[in-house]
């Protein structure tokens, strides 16, 4: 693993780990051990499987913008390239996942310049994604409706934007006269080459769709959490709509925040909307941290085992790449 990227994932790890001392602190360690203590945790691995629907449908989505691409490479080996990348969920807005372009240059010869667009189509789609699963909950709930719809614009502006070959073009013209960039033109014009394909219509709804299904398999897990706690304590019943616009609006806030993985502001968003449904707070912060751990740490997990992997197999070593 990058040596310098072991120091900030360690230095996520530990900023999560205060993010979540001081949630305890918040609801009462006591009251939230004991909250703990009322969650049925043969559920977990449902929960967990959830998640992991989540990452195969965005392993779906990576595998038809490598063929889009015309990047040439076996299901197998992309796959592990693919769940290597997780490694750098705790990274702002998850672009440290480029990390994938660099395995896949590896692997085939592919340019950088033309795969590290995915991961920004991959995010776009994904914010799109959220921004639809968030926006009907927002109505019923009555709140964030304004942040989820400026969000949305900004989202689909970008996509108008560089859908204009002629707009786009004439954008990158204009880095030709910085000196310091006009050596890497070139490459702003491979990677444009990707997006454009990326983003014509028929190629954006496939992507969109599966992004729809994939996001929409950890708002159930997050539902999931929260029904497991209703069953055993007294609390307000919460539909699977309105725990599919929490777990969204939240993710939502914390891309914004480009804070490493959304820590805090992800967290602080989910358990604040809980406890605004008069949700007792150790309960809300328990089934904030059970949920935060069930998506972004177990991705991070599942990153860490994939890279040992792909070392062993590939016989690379990514201090080398």
């Amino acid at each position: 693993m990058f040596s310098k990227y072991k120091k900030k994932i360690l230095l996520s790890a530990a900023f999560g780990a205060i993010v979540f001392l001081g949630f305890s602190i918040y609801a009462d360690f006591d009251k939230l051990i004991s909250a703990f203590g009322k969650f049925n945790w043969w559920w977990f691995p449902v929960i967990l499987l959830l998640s992991f629907g989540n990452y195969f449908f965005r392993f779906l989505k990576w595998q038809y913008y490598t063929r889009l691409l015309d990047i040439k490479i076996r299901a197998g080996r992309s796959f592990l390239i693919f769940l290597s990348s997780f490694v750098m969920s705790v990274t702002p807005g998850k672009m440290g996942e480029v990390l994938k372009s660099f395995l896949l240059k590896e692997e085939t010869g592919t340019p950088v310049s033309k795969s590290a667009p995915i991961i920004f189509a991959e995010r776009l789609t994904d914010f799109l994604s959220i921004v639809f699963l968030c926006i009907l909950g927002a109505y019923v709930f009555n709140y964030g409706l304004e942040i989820i719809i400026t969000a949305g614009l900004v989202f689909v502006l970008c996509v108008l934007i560089l859908s204009s070959q002629r707009l786009s073009l004439k954008i990158i013209s204009l880095f030709e006269r910085i000196r310091f960039l006009k050596k890497f033109i070139s490459k702003f014009h491979t990677a444009y080459e990707s997006i454009y394909l990326m983003l014509k219509l028929k190629p954006l709804i496939i992507a969109f769709l599966i992004s729809i299904v994939s996001w929409f398999f950890e708002c159930v897990g997050f539902y999931v959490v929260l029904k497991v706690f209703s069953y055993s304590v007294e609390m307000v019943s919460i539909s699977l709509l309105i725990a599919t616009f929490i777990y969204g609006f939240s993710t939502l806030i914390g891309a914004i925040a480009m804070l490493p993985g959304g820590l805090g502001a992800t967290e602080a968003s989910i358990t604040g909307l809980l406890v605004f449904l008069k949700i007792p707070k150790d309960i809300s912060v328990a089934s904030t941290i059970i949920i935060r751990v069930a998506t972004l740490w177990f991705a991070v997990i599942i990153g860490i085992f994939a890279i040992f992997i792909y070392q062993k197999t590939s016989h690379h070593k990514l201090e080398d790449i």
